[in-house]
């Protein structure tokens, strides 16, 4: 929709059925579903929602080929931070987030990139 700025979005929300909805609510608004992600802390969790939401995991296309490489070296924190930099937000906006998921919550993000 061209109505949208291209600054990503993002909503963290409390489980998976709360990410559900948030991703039912952004299609509903008129967000393109191959623009929609979700990031849990637990990567097996992440696909779970995604499928379940019909919405997208950050993946080589997004991240890139050598970030997703690097990610194979990284700490799990360092990888959700790539994955959320990659989506169009700042370091130290993805370090907030990260911190959000160490909390157990899960992020829906709107990419713009």
């Amino acid at each position: 929709m061209s109505t949208f700025d291209n600054k990503a979005y993002a909503r963290v929300v409390e489980n998976g059925i709360q990410a559900v909805e948030a991703v039912q609510e952004l299609r509903n608004a008129g967000y393109l579903s191959e623009n929609i992600y979700v990031i849990d802390h637990d990567e097996d969790r992440t696909g779970e929602i995604a499928e379940v939401a019909r919405a997208n995991e950050v993946g080589i296309e997004e991240e890139g080929a050598l970030s997703a490489i690097a990610n194979i070296f990284r700490s799990r924190g360092d990888e959700l931070r790539a994955k959320i930099v990659s989506l169009g937000f700042t370091q130290s906006e993805a370090e907030f987030y990260e911190r959000e998921l160490d909390l157990g919550k899960v992020l829906v993000i709107v990419s713009r990139v």
